[in-house]
């Protein structure tokens, strides 16, 4: 997925780029609860845009 992480470090905004079509609801709402520490240029937060990996396994 590419997300956009906000200078707060939330998920601003998600898009699924591949993956099975059955796994993306439950791996776009995971995401979606994540927080990053923000992203910092010179000290002051700055948005970024990301690539974020979700793997399922089965147990």
């Amino acid at each position: 997925m590419q997300a956009i992480i906000s200078k707060k470090g939330t998920v601003e905004n998600l898009r699924v780029i591949k993956g099975h079509h059955l796994l993306r609801g439950a791996a776009t709402s995971a995401v979606r609860t994540w927080r990053f520490r923000p992203y910092l240029i010179n000290g002051v937060p700055v948005e970024v845009a990301t690539i974020v990996s979700v793997d399922f396994a089965r147990q």
